[in-house]
């Protein structure tokens, strides 16, 4: 029986999340893993000196003598962001242009609820997973750092996880808002997937060109990892990475309500 569209939609991605869950956690216990050796190689710090000095300021790589510096230069600048974002577009494309595509649609619109609710109730859905995976780096982080002496604390941990969370999110409801816009899920993974890519590309052209910098704000991989994200505390910055997507749901709800789903 259906009790509401969002349990609904987090019961359809229970086995997604298990299998992306056990990803980041292995993820984290095999880079944690490498920590020692990384630690104790001679001379590290001048392997590092040795980086170009725009990969040194871009990664902070000079910081990987601490497990916090480490994590972030390994894991939080690069590879989970960029595995957050996957998970939300395309959990945020699947939850209406997937469902409207697949022919469910009109099962979730007979329960009684509007299209506006609807819309909102998956969007509290796509953040539910994405806050879950959180969950899962959160704890895997800490324990991965007790159990190979990384030192990472637990303020640090959370707000490394918390800018993970909040890219997640963003893209993902951007990907719904699409979706719902649209109803077409290629547009839906599409319009999302290029933003994120020029948004890094902003974010990494920002640091090596002066001219471009002053524009890296506007990006959310610089509002996310810039300084950090591990240890970065909780930057205002943090605050406008939901806030486009949040503001982009709203348009897409009235859109969604107006469209003739049947003509699908």
């Amino acid at each position: 029986m259906l009790h509401s569209v969002y349990s609904k939609a987090l019961r359809d991605q229970r086995r997604v999340l298990l299998g992306w869950g056990i990803g980041i956690a292995l993820l984290v216990s095999v880079m944690a893993a490498i920590w020692p050796s990384f630690r104790d190689m001679p001379d590290v710090e001048q392997f590092l000196a040795n980086y170009p000095e725009e990969m040194r300021e871009l990664f902070n790589i000079e910081a990987m003598t601490t497990g916090t510096g480490y994590f972030n230069a390994e894991l939080f600048s690069v590879l989970l962001p960029i595995l957050f974002i996957i998970y939300g577009i395309g959990r945020g494309a699947r939850a209406v242009a997937g469902e409207e595509e697949a022919g469910t649609l009109d099962v979730l619109l007979v329960s009684r609820v509007s299209p506006a609710r609807l819309v909102w109730q998956q969007a509290a859905a796509t953040a539910t997973g994405v806050v879950v995976l959180g969950a899962v780096l959160f704890l895997s982080t800490l324990t991965m750092s007790a159990a190979f002496g990384m030192d990472v604390g637990v303020g640090d941990a959370a707000t490394g996880t918390l800018a993970m969370v909040l890219l997640g999110v963003e893209f993902g409801w951007l990907a719904l808002a699409v979706g719902a816009a649209t109803g077409r899920r290629a547009w839906a993974v599409a319009v999302p997937a290029i933003l994120a890519v020029g948004a890094y590309v902003l974010y990494l052209v920002g640091q090596l060109v002066d001219a471009v910098e002053p524009w890296t704000p506007l990006s959310p991989f610089h509002q996310a990892i810039e300084g950090g994200p591990l240890g970065a505390g909780l930057p205002v910055a943090y605050v406008w990475l939901v806030l486009p997507a949040l503001v982009a749901l709203i348009p897409a709800g009235v859109w969604f309500d107006r469209r003739d789903i049947t003509a699908h």
